[in-house]
C-alpha cells in the first residue's frame, strides 16, 4: 500500500498546510493509530488511523474552484467587524474551503478555493514565486520609467521592497490601464508603490493566479475547475518549485564562493 509522508497527509485531509501540519506534529497534537508523534517525517497509509487534537481525519474528496470575487467583501469566512465576506456568494456546502491567498476589501478578481492542503501551500510559499496578474486603473500617466522602478524595486515600509513586472495598456480619460505580474504577496501591494509614484488606484483585478485566468466568469460566481485544469495546475507548480531550488542552489553556492 501506497506510504505518504504525515505532514503530507494532514495537509491533503484540509486540516492545514503541511508547513503547519509540520506545527501540529511538533506540539504533539497529531496520534496515529493511538500514539502521539513527533517527527513530521514519518510515513503513514490509508489504512492508519490519524487524529489531530483527538479529530479523526480522512482524505477528503478533492474541490477546486476558481471565483470572481466583487468589490466590497473581505476574504475572510468571518469578520468580527460585521463585514461582508466572499462566502455569503457560495453555497453552504463549499463554506469549507480555505482561499489560496488574498485580495483587498476593494479589490475584484480571481480567487481559487480549495480543500487540498497541499496545492495552497505550493501556490502561496514565497520561495517559489508564483506569478498573479493584475488589469490596474490608476490616475494620471504611469510611465514606462515607473515600471522600471517597480522592477527594481521600491520600498512601501521600513526594510520592505516590493517588486513587480508592468506593461502599459493604454491612457484614456486621465487614468492608466495597465497588467502588473507580482511574485510576493504583501499586503496591498500594488496600491502602495502606485501611491509612492503618486498615481493612486482606481480599479484593481487580479486576472491570473499561476496558469489558471478569470475568462469571462462574472463577478460573485464560481466555477469548478476541471480534472484537466487541476492537473496542468500542478505540473505548472511542479515546474516553477524546480525553478525555485535551482536558484536557492546557485544562490548558496555563491555565498560559499565569497
Amino acid at each position: 500500500m501506497e506510504q505518504i509522508r504525515l505532514n503530507k497527509f494532514i495537509a491533503s485531509c484540509g486540516v492545514a498546510s503541511r508547513r503547519a501540519a509540520d506545527e501540529l506534529i511538533k506540539e504533539g497534537r497529531v496520534k496515529v493509530n493511538g500514539k502521539v508523534v513527533t517527527e513530521p517525517g514519518i510515513s503513514v497509509t490509508k489504512k492508519d488511523r490519524v487524529e489531530v487534537d483527538k479529530q479523526l481525519i480522512s482524505e477528503e474528496n478533492k474541490i477546486y474552484i476558481v471565483f470572481n470575487k466583487p468589490p466590497g467583501y473581505i476574504t475572510t469566512r468571518e469578520d468580527e467587524k460585521g463585514r461582508k465576506t466572499i462566502y455569503e456568494n457560495l453555497p453552504e456546502n463549499l463554506r469549507t474551503l480555505r482561499t489560496a491567498g488574498r485580495l483587498d476589501k476593494d479589490s475584484t478578481g480571481l480567487l481559487i478555493l480549495t480543500n487540498d492542503g497541499e496545492l495552497i501551500q505550493k501556490l502561496t510559499h514565497p520561495k517559489v514565486k508564483v506569478p498573479k496578474i493584475y488589469r490596474v486603473v490608476a490616475e494620471g500617466k504611469v510611465t514606462i520609467n515607473d515600471l522600471k522602478e517597480f522592477q527594481k524595486g521600491i520600498e512601501i515600509e521600513k526594510g520592505k521592497k516590493a517588486y513587480a513586472e508592468g506593461v502599459i495598456l493604454e491612457y484614456e480619460n486621465g487614468e492608466t490601464t495597465m497588467d502588473l505580474i507580482l511574485y510576493q504577496g504583501l499586503n496591498r501591494q500594488i496600491r502602495k508603490m502606485l501611491e509612492i509614484v503618486g498615481h493612486p488606484v482606481v480599479m484593481l483585478k487580479r486576472i491570473q493566479h499561476a496558469n489558471i485566468n478569470l475568462g469571462a466568469l462574472k463577478k460573485g460566481k464560481f466555477r469548478f475547475m476541471n480534472n484537466k485544469e487541476v492537473d496542468n495546475l500542478f505540473k505548472y507548480l511542479k515546474n516553477l518549485e524546480k525553478v525555485a531550488i535551482i536558484t536557492e542552489k546557485k544562490l548558496y553556492k555563491k555565498k560559499k564562493e565569497i
